[in-house]
């Protein structure tokens, strides 16, 4: 298990981002970052992107005279404030330490500071995946190898005891949130007792405790998705797979907007260490990095090919995510520590290996849906973003009833047909 990583050294501004004043409060906030930018020639603008479902996103630049785009984009830096009442779904000091982490291992841009609201780090230049991206082949198997890498390096960092940090700053806690349920840590971690934590069953755990109990409905749904959870990990939790314990340190959010897609170089293109046609990528946006079963992270993303309108044709079929899992498994190996015994690329071991992986990832389909059902459920009552999170939430969920369906042997006529639809896509070949 590797070590925690401490924050102590990252500098935290006592300052907050405004929607309501954006330009004014984003200046300030870059201003204390970087002085030098009042008092040097170059306007400061900002860029905003489009906000995702969680969170707002600034990139501001220094338009310094003389400077091309990509100079510019040299000492850009993004601004990303938090979605108000998301520190019920998100630990915020558990993601930066993770972004920490990452950073040492060259896996994520340098963490720059921390202000009240938000966290501030350097850009990446590339272009941002459309979920249509995600089904392209060159796209895709750069995914894979990423993915991999990721599971192959990084250590499952456990957070039981958090450091001290100094100047943490005012990050809303749990106990502060809008709803009801305030567990302890060891109520939460309770459901894996045996390994470390936070990991995707002690996350799933947490929202579960979060759901609202207001009405008789609202307390019923909350008991029926504890029990799912119990009988979940009960299948799901010791399953053997890749890494330490059967977890690895997961994205665990690789929807489309998280892949972007690197510029063309030729010393990129000199860092790759294969001749396969896969783009160079890279992962942004960690606030849901943890420990979790690969099968799992790897399912998620396969999950996100159809993107926030659950668009199940574009779905990967069993052999693409086959051809998928080979690119994964041998950068995984490239990336691990060599073994003797490590199986040679597309020889019968390997293939066997692709295979059992193949059938790991496909018994995990539906706890994305599991997983991201009930986080919608909650943001349905806190968020302020305007998108139809409860809508979401019975679609998401529906992925997972029919996926138990299909496993209990109910005949898939009996279930929600766009649910049925995505069980079929699942199984073509």
């Amino acid at each position: 298990m590797g070590e925690v990583q401490s924050t102590r050294a990252l500098r935290h501004i006592s300052l907050s981002y405004n929607n309501a004043d954006s330009y004014a409060s984003a200046l300030r906030l870059v201003l204390t970052l970087f002085p030098d930018w009042e008092h040097t020639k170059g306007q400061v603008e900002f860029i905003r992107f489009k906000d995702g479902i969680t969170n707002t996103l600034l990139k501001a630049i220094k338009r310094r005279p003389g400077y091309s785009e990509e100079q510019i984009d040299v000492e850009a830096v993004l601004i990303r404030a938090y979605g108000k009442g998301t520190e019920v779904l998100i630990d915020r000091e558990r993601e930066t330490i993770s972004h920490s982490l990452l950073a040492e291992y060259n896996l994520a841009p340098a963490l720059l500071a921390r202000f009240q609201n938000g966290l501030m780090y350097r850009f990446i230049r590339g272009r941002v995946c459309q979920s249509q991206d995600l089904t392209q082949e060159p796209i895709w198997r750069g995914v894979a190898q990423r993915i991999a890498q990721w599971h192959a390096v990084l250590p499952v960092v456990s957070t039981d005891i958090l450091p001290p940090t100094e100047d943490r700053g005012d990050y809303p806690r749990l106990s502060e949130s809008p709803l009801e349920s305030h567990p302890s840590p060891a109520e939460v971690n309770a459901i894996t007792p045996d390994k470390p934590t936070p990991n995707i069953w002690t996350v799933i755990q947490k929202w579960i405790y979060a759901l609202p109990t207001g009405t008789e409905a609202e307390t019923k749904r909350k008991s029926t998705l504890q029990k799912e959870l119990e009988r979940t990990v009960a299948d799901l939790g010791n399953v053997p797979g890749l890494g330490e314990n059967g977890l690895v340190f997961g994205h665990c959010d690789l929807l489309s907007g998280n892949v972007i897609i690197q510029p063309f170089s030729a010393s990129s293109q000199a860092a790759k260490k294969d001749s396969s046609n896969a783009q160079i990528v890279s992962f942004i946006d960690y606030e849901y990095a943890t420990p979790s079963p690969a099968a799992f992270d790897i399912a998620n993303h396969f999950a996100e090919w159809g993107g926030f309108e659950c668009d199940y044709s574009a779905l990967p079929t069993r052999s693409t995510r086959r051809a998928f899992l080979q690119e994964y498994l041998q950068s995984y190996h490239l990336h691990h520590e060599p073994t003797p015994n490590m199986p040679p690329s597309f020889g019968d071991a390997f293939e066997a290996e692709v295979t059992r992986l193949l059938d790991e990832v496909d018994r995990f389909r539906g706890i994305p849906g599991l997983y991201w059902g009930i986080w919608a459920l909650i943001q349905a009552t806190i968020s302020q973003i305007d998108f139809d999170y409860a809508s979401y939430a019975e679609v998401r969920l529906a992925e997972y009833w029919a996926c138990r369906a299909v496993e209990g042997g109910q005949g898939i006529d009996k279930i929600d047909p766009k649910a049925a639809y995505r069980e079929k896509r699942m199984a073509e070949e």
